[in-house]
């Protein structure tokens, strides 16, 4: 062999050494257990040609040598039997390569389960789940998302939950653990890692997922980042041929474009700001409005489902409508996958398309066999009230301020009022540059510390139809904005009694917590922010037509939620059943899904005060001229 040759085989020997090393734990093992092979040999070689043994003078073949040398190289207290100088020399030389051989090993080994360990506390170890739920980056909203997802996984196999964030793996298990409670049969698996990054991703098996839930990260641009990870995920060169199934949240409406385009028809946009600007409005116009929506969107009550029902094929809606005793039919979902809530009743079912229920779950959604039995003598006519002009108060201030006045300037009459009260230090500037919509909406706004009584005094609360506390979020923690609300309520609380009438208060809450100490301020209604924006993101994780139904709800030109007087659809001098009560309602073009009935002595366990929603149809209830019925209309 020439020198050069020598010198290139050395070369390839190691750099075949140096990238093992470089490998990872394995290959060194498989390294050291090749050092241990050559050397067992060479020294059974040796033996075996040369005749060299122990002292008894037995023979020694290539096998035995091997075996020798072998028990040498694994125990060094082997050779302290051994006679005979030269066979002693050998199995020194055996025992100290082995005992360079293990000591390597067990440094190896110990170096890799350490490393190891400290990938999997890290969070950066490859998740190897099916029909998992992927959460992606990190918010407030996270804990009220996984407590839903829980209720509706208890069905399921295994279900998993895998949520990554720039966050310690340890730390977000622990704040899960402490604010989430049980975890009933879902379990949760946490990855540390940044959610537009590709290579991250692929940790979490996509793939494989069930559904992809983006929230929107607290940071300085969260819609930034949302639409940068729906784009790494869609666009993955890796990613399934399968379409995703994927629920985004977008703050700001002016992303709303690009981040539909970037997710396409495998995306649900939840428009967050949006979504809570107009249910606040919603509320504060209708008490018990926001109870109804929390209903809807709470996995734990009747949800919304959208399923086949060949059995309607053919029917026109009114009819299908009144052919089910514990379900609510409210809509149609189109071969296209247009959702059509509150359709003509003439419109017929045709087939491929689907029926939009409200339902405790998808196994009571059956169509009842004997026709529905209504009291049509109890039905009465059509009542219309004349609208009149509302004053109404905004105290507070945060960044759905302004989408919260123009939504309110689309329901009133003319010449309504909008006096806004707050102090934070853009508000002046945007309060100034508040347009309403339409010429008779007049707005004024004041800088007042909202928690003073005294400037509270100086607004005249009393003589406003409709008062709206908003949170400042903006400028203050959770807590802190929410405690600031909470003195403000009870302000309101003490001006009504010194007044001596009721005044409609509808408050914005951000932690869901803090609902339960508002209640003793007496308020109407509380609409707490985080809270329905992570129902609205669990619901659209598990039905994809979840995210364009709730945007018809809350759209002014489709039908939306009302609580109308009971009483102008029924006689209520007697008992009826919500069959009749739906009739009445279908009569008028509208869909009855509920009531709001208050009794001093009816529990309210899951405190919606009153409110029903997709009640027994047969039952007889009793009503007074106090309880309101919940419709689906179009005015």
């Amino acid at each position: 062999m020439s020198m050069r040759t020598n010198t290139n085989w050395r070369a390839r020997l190691r750099y075949e050494f140096d990238k093992s090393m470089a490998a990872g734990t394995v290959a060194l093992i498989g390294w050291l257990a090749l050092v241990s092979i050559v050397v067992i040999i060479i020294a059974a070689a040796f033996l075996s040609l040369s005749g060299i043994g122990p002292d008894d003078g037995s023979p020694v073949t290539f096998v035995e040598a091997a075996w020798e040398s072998l028990m040498r190289t694994m125990d060094a207290g082997t050779m302290g039997g051994d006679q005979g100088w030269s066979f002693r020399g050998v199995s020194l030389a055996v025992t100290f390569a082995g005992i360079f051989v293990f000591s390597a090993l067990i440094s190896v080994i110990s170096s890799g389960l350490e490393g190891k360990l400290d990938e999997l506390r890290k969070g950066r170890s490859h998740v190897i789940e099916n029909d998992h739920t992927i959460i992606l980056n990190w918010s407030a909203s996270i804990f009220d998302i996984i407590s839903e997802l829980v209720i509706a996984n208890q069905s399921r196999k295994r279900p998993r939950i895998v949520v990554m964030a720039g966050k310690d793996k340890v730390e977000m298990e622990e704040e899960i653990a402490a604010k989430v409670g049980d975890l009933k049969n879902t379990r949760i698996i946490c990855r540390s890692g940044d959610p537009t990054d590709l290579y991250d991703l692929a940790i979490l098996s996509p793939q494989t997922s069930r559904s992809v839930i983006v929230l929107s990260p607290e940071t300085a641009d969260p819609d930034s980042q949302v639409i940068k990870t729906v784009l790494a995920l869609v666009n993955d060169p890796n990613r399934r041929a399968a379409p995703y199934k994927i629920a985004a949240e977008i703050r700001g409406g002016a992303n709303a474009e690009v981040a539909r385009i970037v997710g396409g028809r495998e995306m649900q946009l939840v428009l967050a700001d949006d979504l809570i600007s107009r249910i606040v409005v919603h509320s504060s116009r209708q008490a018990g409005l926001s109870a109804v929506y929390s209903e809807l969107l709470d996995f734990d009550g009747c949800e919304i489902y959208t399923l086949d029902q060949p059995g309607l094929i053919g029917k026109p809606f009114g009819a299908a409508a009144m052919s089910y005793d514990s379900s609510t039919l409210i809509g149609i979902c189109d071969t296209e996958g247009k959702v059509h809530l509150n359709p003509s009743p003439n419109r017929v079912f045709a087939p491929g398309e689907k029926a939009i229920v409200i339902a405790e779950d998808d196994a009571s959604i059956r169509i009842s066999a004997a026709p529905s039995v209504c009291a049509k003598d109890a039905i009465l006519p059509v009542v219309v009230r004349e609208r009149r002009p509302e004053r109404t108060l905004i105290l507070g201030w945060n960044r759905r301020g302004p989408l919260i006045a123009t939504e309110l300037a689309r329901y009133v009459a003319p010449g309504s009022l909008l006096t806004i009260a707050a102090d934070t230090p853009e508000f002046e500037q945007e309060a100034s540059s508040l347009v309403a919509a339409g010429s008779s909406f007049s707005v004024d706004y004041r800088v007042i510390d909202t928690s003073s009584r005294a400037a509270l005094d100086a607004l005249d609360v009393p003589s406003y139809d409709h008062v709206l506390v908003l949170g400042y979020s903006d400028h203050m923690s959770a807590q802190s904005a929410d405690t600031r609300t909470l003195v403000t309520l009870l302000q309101l609380r003490k001006i009504a009694e010194r007044a001596g009438r009721h005044v409609s208060v509808v408050s914005e809450m951000i932690d869901v917590r803090n609902r339960e100490l508002a209640e003793v301020t007496r308020a109407d209604d509380f609409v707490v922010s985080n809270k329905l924006v992570s129902l609205m993101l669990a619901q659209a994780s598990e039905n994809e037509y979840m995210a364009e139904i709730f945007g018809e709800l809350l759209d002014e030109e489709g039908s939306e939620i009302y609580l109308r007087p009971l009483s102008d659809y029924v006689a209520i001098d007697r008992p009826v059943n919500f069959h009749t009560i739906a009739l009445s309602a279908l009569r008028r073009g509208e869909i009855a899904i509920g009531y709001r009935r208050q009794r001093e002595n009816d529990p309210d366990e899951r405190n919606l005060g009153g409110v029903t929603v997709n009640p027994n149809r047969n039952d007889m209830i009793s009503f007074d001229k106090n309880d309101m019925v919940i419709v689906l209309a179009r005015d």
